[in-house]
Parts: C-alpha cells; sequence; structure tokens
C-alpha cells in the first residue's frame, strides 16, 4: 500500500492489518514519517519528530507481532502528541522561546497510556505559545497551515494535530482544549475532535485554569477517536480533579445510533453571529439527524452570557501562570498573548473571584436544557478557516488580542465540562471545511460518540482529501 494511502487509513483498520500480519508496524511508521519529511515543510504540523525512536519501537512492536505476544489495542499504531503535553526524554516546548529546550522527565498519563498500550509516537505537533489563542501560529516554530487551502489558518490551539490528521500523517493525534483547542482547529481542517467530560481523561500537571482544560483524540474517523479516547481515559492519583470511575467501551457501543433521543439544535446559541456559508452547512447537517430516528427541536438555550467571563478569566490566567517572563521575554513572546496578560494586570482579585462565581453558576442556565434534550447541536465556529496572520477574520471586530467572537461556541462548555465533539459538517462553496458540534449531557460522551458515528455513516467524509 503507497505510503499516502497508509497515512489516510483508520487506525481501527490499520490495526486488524497488523494482528493478521498483513501489514508491520516498520512499514507503517516509515510511511508516516515519509509523509512528515514530504509535507511539513509545506505544512509545518510538527514542532519535534522522534523518528529514531518510532522505528525502534516500530522493530519490537513487529517482533511482538511474529511471537504471538499478547497486543495492546494501538499496538503498531502511529500517534502523535501535542507540544503541550509532557514527554519524557522528548522536548515540549509550548511554543514559546523560553521553554525552547526543556527536555520531560516524564510523561502525562495519557502520553504512558497510548505508549503502554501498544502506540508508536512519531513526534510532537504544534500549538501556538502556551496554547493562548485558537490560531496556528507561535513565535518559536511560525504558521502551521491549513491542509485545505495552504493560505489558511489550521486553528489551535491543537494546530499541529489538526493539520497533522487532515493531511494523513497518521491516523492518531492528541489534543488539548481548554476553551475550544480541540474542536476549533478540527473544525477548521476537516476531521473529528473530542473533548470528553472534564477529569474523564487525567491530567499531569493539572492545567491552573480552574479545571477548564480536556485532553482528547483528534481522528478522521469517529471510531478512531473512540478507540483512542479508550485508551486515554480512566483514573490516575496523578490528578485529584480526574474521574474516579470505570472508563465506558466507547469502541464497543458505537453502532447504538439516535433513533429515539431528543437534540435540540441552536444555530446561534440564542444571540451569536455566524457567517451564512457556515449557517448553511450547518443547519442543513442538523436536519440529518430527524433522517436517523431523533426528534430535533430547534431551541433558543437562554445560557447566560459567557462573553466577559472568559475575557476575564482567560487573561488572569495567562498573566497568573506567565507574568513571571514578561520582563525578560516580552520581545520574543506573542505580541498577542502580551496584549492580554498586560489587560489582565489590571482587573483585581475581587473581580476576578466575582467573576468565577458567575462560572460556576453558569451551569444553572444551562443544566435545563440538558435535562430536556440528549445532545445539543451548534456550529463548531462561527467562520471557516481564515487567513495565516490574522487574529480575526476580516470584517469581524479587530483587536490586539481578543479573538473569542468568532470562537463563542465552544468554551461555554469548557466551564460546564461537559463532553462535545465536532465532525466534519460540508464545505463552504470556498471548499474550506465546516465543523457540527455535537455537546452531551454529563459523563455522556457514548452518547456524543454515537451520534457522531450516526452522522458520519449518513454523510460520509474520510474519504474526501485536501489539497496536500
Amino acid at each position: 500500500m503507497a505510503s499516502a494511502d497508509l497515512g489516510y487509513t483508520p487506525a481501527t483498520e490499520l490495526a486488524a492489518l497488523i494482528r493478521s500480519k498483513k501489514l508491520s508496524p516498520v512499514e507503517l511508521t516509515h510511511a508516516v514519517l515519509d509523509r512528515i519529511e514530504r509535507l511539513n515543510p509545506t505544512v509545518n504540523a510538527f514542532v519535534t519528530v522522534t523518528a529514531e525512536h518510532a522505528i525502534t519501537t516500530a522493530r519490537k512492536a513487529e517482533q511482538a507481532v511474529m511471537k504471538g505476544e499478547p497486543l495492546g489495542p494501538l499496538h503498531g499504531l502511529p500517534f502523535s502528541v501535542k507540544d503541550l503535553a509532557l514527554t519524557k526524554g522528548v522536548a515540549t516546548k509550548f511554543g514559546s522561546h523560553i521553554f525552547a529546550s526543556r527536555i520531560g522527565e516524564a510523561d502525562a498519563p495519557y502520553v504512558r497510556r497510548l505508549h503502554e498500550a501498544g502506540g508508536i509516537m512519531i513526534g510532537k505537533t504544534t500549538s501556538p505559545e502556551f496554547g493562548w489563542k485558537a490560531l496556528s501560529d507561535s513565535p518559536l516554530t511560525g504558521a502551521t497551515r491549513n491542509p485545505w487551502n495552504l493560505d489558511m489558518t489550521a486553528g489551535g490551539s491543537s494546530a499541529g494535530a489538526g493539520a497533522a490528521a487532515a493531511a494523513g500523517i497518521g491516523p492518531l493525534h492528541q489534543g488539548s482544549d481548554g476553551a475550544g483547542s480541540i474542536r476549533i482547529p478540527s473544525a477548521f481542517c476537516g476531521i473529528v475532535g473530542v473533548k470528553a467530560n472534564y477529569g474523564r481523561v487525567p491530567l499531569w500537571p493539572v492545567s491552573n485554569n480552574d479545571y477548564a482544560t480536556h485532553a482528547g483524540p483528534m481522528t478522521r474517523t469517529v471510531a478512531d477517536a473512540a478507540l483512542m479516547l479508550g485508551v486515554m481515559a480512566g483514573a490516575d492519583d496523578a490528578d485529584m480533579s480526574c474521574l474516579d470511575a470505570p472508563v465506558p467501551d466507547y469502541l464497543g457501543q458505537l453502532e447504538r445510533g439516535v433513533r429515539g433521543l431528543r437534540i435540540a439544535f441552536s444555530p446561534d446559541l440564542g444571540n451569536l453571529r455566524v457567517d451564512p456559508e457556515v449557517a448553511a452547512v450547518v443547519g442543513d447537517a442538523a436536519l440529518a439527524f430527524e433522517g436517523l430516528g431523533a426528534t430535533v427541536e430547534l431551541v433558543k438555550p437562554g445560557f447566560a452570557d459567557t462573553y466577559d467571563m472568559i475575557r476575564l478569566i482567560w487573561g488572569a490566567h495567562y498573566i497568573g501562570n506567565y507574568g513571571q517572563f514578561l520582563e525578560e521575554w516580552r520581545s520574543r513572546m506573542d505580541p498577542g498573548l502580551v496584549a492580554c496578560m498586560e489587560e489582565a494586570k489590571h482587573w483585581t482579585a475581587q473581580e476576578y473571584v466575582a467573576m468565577r462565581g458567575r462560572k460556576i453558576a453558569y451551569w444553572d442556565s444551562v443544566r435545563p436544557l440538558f435535562e430536556r434534550y440528549d445532545l445539543l447541536l451548534t456550529p463548531t465556529i462561527s467562520v471557516a478557516a481564515f487567513e495565516v496572520g490574522r487574529l480575526n477574520p476580516a470584517g469581524w471586530p479587530q483587536h490586539a488580542w481578543d479573538w473569542f467572537p468568532w470562537a463563542s461556541f465552544s468554551y461555554p462548555f469548557n466551564f460546564t465540562g461537559q463532553p462535545a465533539a465536532t465532525v466534519p459538517a460540508g464545505f463552504t462553496p470556498a471548499g474550506l471545511p465546516v465543523g457540527l458540534q455535537i455537546v452531551g449531557r454529563r459523563l455522556a460522551e457514548v452518547t456524543v460518540l454515537q451520534a457522531a458515528r450516526a452522522f458520519e455513516t449518513a454523510r460520509p467524509w474520510a474519504d474526501r482529501k485536501p489539497i496536500v
């Protein structure tokens, strides 16, 4: 099989080929590394490539297959890790000159589990500095480009993961999401991105952003996302905030469908601006669930406003976490991040605590809808991917650092911790992907994945490939 074909083949199919000895892990790893070598100079999805380690691990994986040894669920499958996740013996640079030379002493729990499941790490994918924005550039690594149109952003902060998955650089990519950072690049790049319920995937170190960050899979198919999430999830003592609960059988329960479910559809969450081309695609996608046996109702959610909330909390956490670097590193940091942190200096402890109280109370405005409905459908983002180098699309409000207006469908569900996924819903007339967001009740990732799979079956997307 050609390297491009192997790069685009789903993990579930690759795993079966490896187990039946029809595909060598070494052949697969070489094919993915070849695609990195060919495409990364253009797409810039990887900041670090661990080729030597990957080939060595692949050879051991091949020997295990030939000897008939027990094989993990990801045996011989390449995966990538975002540059915000700690990795033992491999640089974690945070997209920043400040940490450009830092080498991790231990793996984050989900990275360790991906290794233990037999996966083969091929490298670290790009992120904007400290993951601060939903765009795909950083002072350290430059711009990551969208494989569907290289002039366009890949989104962020899991920028390289989104671009790599879309470009067929292997099947499994880890992302993280503090305000939409899995779902936004997944939507811009036309792939699947899943943010499980907060605490389902343990973090270490736990992000100091008030329990908003989630780690999860970014893949080309829903089954691959279910497979990867099943490996990453589960309690770990390193994270005292994680869920101490059994991991659902995501992959085994995937085909239930949505028949009989009550699904709410909100095209604007009541008051958000959405580009007409995006609205048209998402509206058509929502109708597909009626054909799948669900009841779909147009709703006005009545959620409390979150815009002031995200702006204050976001800036406060960044100035608190990284403000000590401003004096020395300002000239080499992202100017937008610097502007965000400078504004946050003016907020008081009283203002922060009061806003955090509003954040905690926000769930009371969201919960009633999910007492009536099993799922909520929305656009993932208000816009399709726009030009690299812009913080906000043309025709939208411009600001020194505030990128939230066009990305306001995602972060409300970081505040609530609910599971949410994005799936490819279609394309704009210019050929850019549009994402459909599927939000579930608390702890109900299984229902979210089942809905995503049902939609994927009705409106398949994985055979459509970008220009690279």
